[in-house]
């Protein structure tokens, strides 16, 4: 009989495009991975995908099974979720996930604004699930999830809320500081400070250095975001922020940069289960977030 196991198997074979992937979406390891597919491919007697095809590709017995799971699973999920929360009430919980270390300050006034608006609700931000947020969204541990990187899926929606642009940030005395703007060559090999996440998360590093085929610098890691500025006021290296982090270097010998000619602009998106028991306190929150974030754009524009 094919398991629902086996359903989400094949959706973090789609959405990760590798074994590896796949594997570490679904926190088994490789070999464990594997030996489910080989079970499943027992089972149908057939293989569900076209071994050493990059970007991996289903059979056609893979694909009629990979339409499967993505009929089923947003219903058992959302089936999951209702059971969970009880069929008829709806909580007056949000809890809200966010990748971005920056992001707390600026939503200050949203929170507030929320609970003025919601008194009863109780609201829990927090960047706990950091570096897998989205799949904690997915397993019902968060109810929206502030990201720039959406993952293709059915059982999540996205919705866009604004655009923001990433700047570099040099010291006002940086070689590159009278730059209009900078190069992704002209960002080799300089040590880049940021918050402790991997050098491959980075906006900077993903979407302007490593697609030009420019080596980074040296990373040098920063909790705080004032400490961060600091150290890049000391020229202890440059880093790339969102608009809302400069603002908060009121003081400091800092000023910003256009990386590359027409600017590196970045989207944020709220995404959330759908059929939300709480879908209205979800939907007042997005609304609240993209209202702030427009505000504050037309602010440093």
């Amino acid at each position: 009989m094919i398991e629902l196991r086996h359903l989400r198997t094949l959706m973090a074979l789609k959405e990760s495009g590798s074994l590896a992937g796949a594997a570490k979406k679904r926190f088994v390891t490789q070999s464990a991975l594997s030996h489910q597919i080989k079970e499943l491919e027992q089972r149908i007697n057939s293989p569900i995908f076209v071994r050493k095809s990059k970007p991996l590709s289903f059979t056609q017995e893979g694909a009629r099974l990979l339409h499967l799971a993505e009929e089923i699973l947003p219903k058992v999920l959302e089936t999951e979720t209702d059971l969970k929360n009880g069929l008829e009430t709806e909580t007056n919980q949000l809890r809200v996930g966010i990748e971005c270390h920056s992001c707390f300050r600026w939503l200050m006034p949203v929170m507030e604004q929320f609970r003025q608006e919601h008194p009863q609700a109780e609201l829990d931000l927090s960047s706990r699930h950091l570096f897998d947020s989205l799949n904690a969204l997915e397993m019902g541990e968060l109810d929206i999830v502030l990201t720039s990187d959406p993952v293709p899926g059915h059982s999540l929606a996205y919705q866009h809320l604004f655009d923001f642009e990433v700047k570099l940030v040099v010291a006002k005395d940086h070689p590159l500081a009278k730059e209009a703007y900078v190069t992704p060559k002209q960002l080799a090999h300089l040590p880049i400070i940021s918050y402790p996440v991997p050098l491959t998360r980075l906006d900077i590093y993903r979407h302007f250095l490593e697609p030009a085929g420019i080596e980074a610098g040296e990373q040098k890691t920063c909790d705080l975001t004032m400490m961060l500025l600091q150290r890049i006021a000391c020229k202890d290296g440059i880093a790339a922020l969102p608009n809302w982090s400069i603002n908060e270097g009121h003081g400091l010998s800092l000023t910003t940069v256009k990386l590359g000619q027409e600017g590196l602009k970045r989207p944020l998106f709220g995404a959330y289960r759908r059929h939300s028991a709480n879908s209205a306190l979800i939907q007042n929150w997005l609304q609240l977030v993209a209202s702030e974030g427009l505000s504050r754009q037309q602010k440093t524009n």
